[in-house]
């Protein structure tokens, strides 16, 4: 499945464009993180900082990006314009973050992809993973990113399996995705644009464009709204 199917790189990420085409496969992407910030320089110690927030390794932050009282930020992160960054926050390196996120109280955040306006508000753990434009997860949601059996994860898709040869692999969300709280989504997880999943549901696979997850792995579709 290619990236398109899911979201569109936004401008204000241009300057990674050359790192995430459009028509790869999506979960290709997530090993491309890093070396989209293998040049960065870190602009912190030009910016006046409250003192409990702790800065190690190359970090960039816009200046208009909302600060906390205390955060933990530990490069390479990229953090894009009129983001928030809530207290208790953790970024834990290979992070970029685009315009308008909000990186909620005690939320972790590893090697992943924020595009832009996501909201991830409260108590989460992202991992491995991309987020599309104004993609939401709501309070206490995990994306899970590693098998208990730690093997490489593979992809049950509409044309058949799909080997992606990544140990490491959280989920996808398309643009205007929405996890309930409290819910889970398994290693591997991909959840197309407009795709809903139910509170507290683990969750894992594909879940198609417009579709809501409910109860006991039960998909419906969604009515599109004019």
């Amino acid at each position: 499945m290619q990236a398109e199917q899911f979201f569109a790189l936004p401008d204000s990420l241009a300057q990674f464009r050359a790192h995430f085409g459009a028509d790869q496969s999506v979960w290709s992407w997530l090993p491309r993180i890093k070396a989209a910030l293998a040049n960065l320089e870190g602009n912190t110690a030009h910016l006046a900082l409250p003192p409990g927030v702790s800065i190690e390794g190359r970090v960039w932050i816009d200046p208009s990006v909302k600060l906390p009282a205390m955060a933990t930020l530990i490069g390479p992160a990229w953090i894009g314009p009129n983001t928030e960054i809530r207290p208790g926050a953790y970024v834990r390196g290979n992070v970029i973050v685009g315009d308008g996120c909000i990186l909620g109280n005690s939320c972790e955040f590893k090697n992943c992809l924020l595009l832009d306006d996501v909201q991830v508000p409260h108590f989460s753990y992202v991992g491995d993973s991309i987020l599309g434009n104004r993609a939401h997860l709501a309070a206490g949601v995990v994306l899970s990113n590693l098998r208990l059996d730690q093997q490489p994860i593979t992809l049950r898709l509409p044309g058949g399996m799909a080997e992606t040869g990544l140990r490491k692999f959280g989920a996808i969300l398309g643009a205007d995705a929405e996890i309930g709280c409290n819910a889970v989504l398994q290693p591997g997880t991909l959840i197309g644009q407009r795709g809903l999943v139910m509170p507290t549901l683990a969750f894992g696979g594909y879940l198609p464009e417009a579709h809501l997850a409910k109860e006991r792995g039960t998909i419906t579709m969604i009515p599109r709204r004019d």
